[in-house]
């Protein structure tokens, strides 16, 4: 009779937690309400949204008896959930370069795994005719659509850690969480689309982030049109995988040495060479990166005692190291 009782107040507990907090893991009340949105809220602006209680409130962050959401907790400082890179030499996982763990609000991982994709994401260039032809490794709007897949369509009620390894001829994007029930990866492919965080891809879409939902694995599709390599993409009861191959692998057992404006760092100092010195402005508008990857680009290069550094704050210019 006592484990009966239980049972059904277990039962009933739990259908309380659903009428009150929705059965959806973003729409359930976050259990932190400590809660700050610095890298969102910078985000917002970056993008001329605003971002203030009445949007929190209509975007969902907060419910209606104003506590956070499990939706505010993912795009909060404090998000505990995590996107873990690694880059492995050759096509297999025995021997690693490089490994990272991001955490924070998924607008900072967002930024900043990209930011760390981008920077490996490297240049190829052939001569045809007159003409120079640059291809990178991997298409662009591919790598950034993956991303957004695999931070947009997670199953955040699990802990574990969304995974992205880098491979010398692929890259393989992990997202916990299958498909949704009752679909199909055919149905995906063909452009349906059921949402598991329909709230958190609503904030995405208010930031111009992404469009129409189901419209992003289509696009990846697209990017490697007229290219022998095609995307692979795979599901399991509990992840989603999307392999995005490296348009360039082929050539590396074969290639000829590139002229020295292949590699972003020649092109730097071709340039200095060129006209005396370089900016971290210049070199954003050289190699056509942003900022972050120009500073972390020009700091390698003075640790490596290519080059050196003039000045301060601003107004620093960087000239070829005599060493």
């Amino acid at each position: 009779m006592v484990s009966f009782l239980r049972l059904q107040s277990v039962d009933l507990l739990v259908q309380w937690i659903k009428e009150t907090d929705g059965d959806r893991f973003e729409a359930m009340r976050s259990l932190d309400q400590d809660l700050t949105f610095e890298s969102t809220e910078k985000e917002f602006q970056f993008r001329n949204v605003e971002f203030g209680s009445q949007q929190m409130r209509t975007l969902k962050f907060i419910d209606n008896d104003g506590l956070y959401s499990n939706l505010a907790l993912l795009l909060s400082d404090q998000s505990l959930h995590t996107i873990k890179v690694a880059v492995f030499q050759g096509t297999d996982q025995t021997v690693f370069k490089d490994r990272r763990e991001f955490s924070g609000s998924l607008m900072k991982q967002m930024n900043e795994v990209y930011e760390f994709i981008d920077f490996r994401n490297q240049t190829r260039a052939t001569i045809e005719k007159l003409s120079r032809i640059d291809v990178r490794d991997y298409p662009e709007i591919a790598v950034r659509e993956a991303l957004l897949n695999l931070l947009v369509h997670r199953d955040y009620s699990f802990s574990a850690s969304a995974l992205i390894s880098i491979y010398d001829d692929r890259i393989e994007f992990v997202s916990v969480g299958g498909l949704m029930p009752g679909i199909e990866l055919e149905d995906v492919m063909a452009g349906l689309s059921v949402c598991r965080n329909q709230d958190l891809a609503n904030v995405f879409y208010r930031l111009h982030l992404i469009e129409a939902y189901g419209t992003g694995l289509g696009r990846i599709i697209k990017a490697y049109e007229g290219t022998s390599e095609k995307p692979v993409i795979t599901t399991t009861k509990n992840s989603f995988k999307i392999i995005l191959p490296n348009i360039n692998a082929k050539y590396a057992a074969i290639e000829v040495p590139f002229p020295k404006s292949y590699d972003k760092e020649e092109q730097i100092l071709e340039y200095m060479k060129e006209h005396g010195e370089i900016t971290r402005t210049d070199v954003e508008k050289l190699l056509e990166i942003s900022a972050s990857t120009a500073s972390r680009l020009i700091k390698k290069m003075v640790k490596k005692g290519l080059i050196k550094p003039h000045g301060r704050a601003r107004s620093v210019r960087y000239t070829i190291s005599n060493n």
